[in-house]
């Protein structure tokens, strides 16, 4: 029964000093927080551990606010080469494309790599092969054809993967001839015009790379491909272009961009003691003084995952390795002379930031406790503890990832702010797999270079990928994220039935996050078995 009405029936009753005690009784218990009326240990334990989590996650979205205004501030201040090349003065560039199982992909690499406009007698193409399947066969066949054209163009194998694709890049730099290094992955679909874009920026002697902006050739295939848009596009959008147009350090994103050799070698050349070799070796090159160059309206189109296991390898990578390096070189980035604070303030923020995934379980694991706790709380302790708490935590999310989509894609915006609350929940369903990234990263426990696959996925109605190779199995996280999301469903129906209203959307973004994760895992690994069974006796009859 609610306090006022409990309140208001004590009236009416006969006996003054029953009246005066239950009176005393309600206005002592109107201010507890626990359905029990014990504001106890287990209560200030819920909610010091709610709060401070909270805390920690509302200052990160406070810098993330940050980097909002600060990209419409500087938005209009793109770079401009120092100079131009003439024509027969252009540099020689040697294109590095590391490879490793990509049937699918490189021969649309290959087409697109030996399509750009730069003289043939300027441009030297390195295709860095570790496979172990089919690829090897395309490639090397590609190779010779694009060789018998006229490209300067060489296949090199290696079998053994040491140092995965730092490793890979490590040794096509030993017997490259290009002053300058070009890399492209093999999902991207490179620009003809892509090198001339870049490559004026080396006329300054203190430039040692320049990074295009991802975009993306199948972003509308399906509800994962359109989240994952928007996620990137908040990156390369706000976070890149706020950190080269502020004076902080960015990273290259192992991909889509040029690199001075000479800046490569001096900066200590690819190392392999993480798994995002690209961001060690950015701020180790930018502790050392050279500057890096980003543009921000130029694009490289790329190929992005459309299934969820490959997904979350890649986000499980990403965020490994961000530790590894914020683990690697955030001491020597603190204790560098010269460099400005709030360039250090930015590198902590940008390399803890993965903490955010085990707080998100923790928070998670609190919110049925909160539910018990916080049932007699009043709005207005509502308002004055957990909206700014909420707005820096939540709405620094909309704000950012919507900045990214207004300022890309202002046709479609209004349509596509419609994924934010989606776009959070599939952060939130990331938990589990980036928390054990980041501990394991913490542990120093080290694991493979787990690649991306591709798949050639273009069309909207492609489908031909589900019966291709290189799928990824589910493991065991999707019954953690499916076991979370049920747990959610049990908090908002006992939110329903305690009338707790407003705290139902917040449930419902964690419940769609755990259940998209978990449940798109179990049907794709399902369809992956199908599809190979269906095949299984056709294969067998070809035999």
């Amino acid at each position: 029964m609610p306090l006022n009405t409990f309140f208001a029936l004590t009236q009416s009753a006969p006996d003054p000093l029953f009246r005066a005690y239950v009176e005393e009784a309600v206005w002592k218990t109107a201010e507890n927080i626990s359905p029990l009326y014990r504001l106890d240990a287990f209560d200030w334990t819920i909610l010091t551990a709610y709060f401070a989590i909270l805390t920690v996650l509302a200052l990160y979205g406070a810098f993330r606010i940050k980097q909002v205004v600060d990209f419409w501030r500087y938005r209009h201040l793109g770079p401009t080469p120092r100079a131009l090349y003439g024509e027969t003065e252009l540099p020689l560039v040697t294109i590095q494309l590391p490879l490793f199982n990509e049937m699918y992909v490189v021969e649309r690499l290959l087409s697109a790599v030996t399509a750009i406009d730069y003289p043939r007698e300027r441009l030297e193409i390195q295709v860095l092969d570790d496979s172990t399947d089919e690829t090897c066969e395309a490639a090397r066949a590609a190779v010779g054809r694009y060789r018998r054209e006229g490209f300067q163009i060489e296949y090199i194998h290696r079998a053994d993967r040491t140092g995965f694709k730092a490793g890979a890049l490590e040794h096509g730099l030993k017997t490259a001839r290009g002053e300058l290094v070009a890399i492209f992955d093999a999902d991207f679909v490179p620009r003809a015009d892509c090198l001339r874009k870049l490559v004026h920026f080396f006329t300054d002697p203190l430039v040692g790379c320049a990074q295009m902006r991802w975009s993306h050739i199948n972003g509308s295939y399906n509800l994962l491909t359109r989240l994952q848009t928007i996620l990137l596009d908040g990156h390369f959008v706000i976070e890149q272009t706020v950190r080269n147009r502020t004076g902080g350090f960015f990273n290259f994103n192992g991909t889509a961009g040029i690199w001075r050799r000479r800046t490569i070698e001096l900066s200590g050349g690819w190392q392999h003691d993480t798994l995002t070799e690209d961001t060690d070796l950015s701020f180790r090159a930018q502790l050392m003084g050279w500057r890096f160059v980003y543009l921000l309206d130029e694009d490289a189109p790329s190929e992005v995952p459309v299934e969820i296991n490959a997904f979350k390898a890649q986000q499980r990578r990403w965020a490994k390795g961000v530790t590894e390096v914020g683990l690697k070189l955030y001491p020597r980035i603190w204790r560098a002379g010269g460099l400005p604070r709030r360039v250090k303030l930015e590198m902590f923020f940008r390399l803890t930031g993965n903490i955010s995934y085990p707080l998100m379980i923790l928070t998670s694991l609190l919110q049925f406790p909160l539910l018990l706790v916080r049932y007699n709380q009043g709005f207005y302790h509502l308002m004055l503890l957990d909206v700014p708490l909420l707005f820096f935590s939540t709405v620094s999310v909309v704000l950012f990832y919507g900045s990214a989509i207004w300022y890309l894609d202002r046709p479609r915006a209004r349509r596509r702010l419609l994924h934010l609350p989606l776009v959070m929940g599939l952060g939130i369903g990331l938990a589990f797999s980036n928390a054990r990234a980041v501990l394991e990263a913490i542990l120093g426990i080290k694991t493979e270079f787990v690649r991306t696959p591709k798949y050639m996925v273009e069309g909207a109605a492609d489908e031909n990928w589900k019966r291709k190779k290189y799928r990824r199995g589910r493991g065991w996280l999707p019954a953690f994220e499916l076991g979370f999301a049920a747990y959610f469903l049990l908090a908002i129906a006992y939110a329903a039935r305690m009338e707790m209203w407003g705290t139902i959307p917040f449930l419902s973004l964690f419940c769609f996050g755990y259940g998209y994760m978990g449940v798109m895992s179990l049907l794709q690994t399902s369809g992956i078995r199908r599809w190979r069974d269906a095949l299984r006796p056709v294969a067998v009859g070809r035999r």
